[in-house]
């Protein structure tokens, strides 16, 4: 979660390191503590953004599986994130199939339907 008190104590953190720098001289293990410092923050942070990417995923499948089930459609696409990624290309090319289907019959309607209405 990005918080503006987040935020501020880095911000407070970068300027309490620079402010220290001219009593450490500047040296190598000064610049060494806010390297390492902010390599662990960065590799904890990937694990705190995947599972916020993880949970915000998880809610909108979720959310998702529901308008389905409530719907008068056909419920097989409930559940489908859990399949293999091969069952689940299969599903995507015959959907993929179905919409060009579906995209080449309203083009015919709408070129019929000009051409029986006829020039204005």
């Amino acid at each position: 979660m990005a918080r503006p008190t987040a935020f501020i104590a880095c911000c407070a953190f970068v300027l309490a390191w620079a402010a220290s720098g001219p009593l450490f001289g500047f040296s190598d293990t000064w610049q060494l503590v806010v390297n390492t410092a902010t390599t662990i923050i960065t590799f904890l942070m990937v694990f705190l953004i995947q599972n916020a990417q993880y949970r915000d995923t998880a809610a909108i499948q979720a959310k998702l599986d529901e308008i389905i089930h409530s719907g008068a459609s056909d419920n097989k696409y409930i559940g489908i994130e859990r399949l293999t990624d091969e069952e689940l290309e299969a599903i995507l090319t015959d959907v993929e199939l179905n919409a060009r289907k579906l995209h080449d019959e309203r083009q015919r309607r709408r070129g019929g339907d000009e051409g029986a209405r006829g020039p204005g």
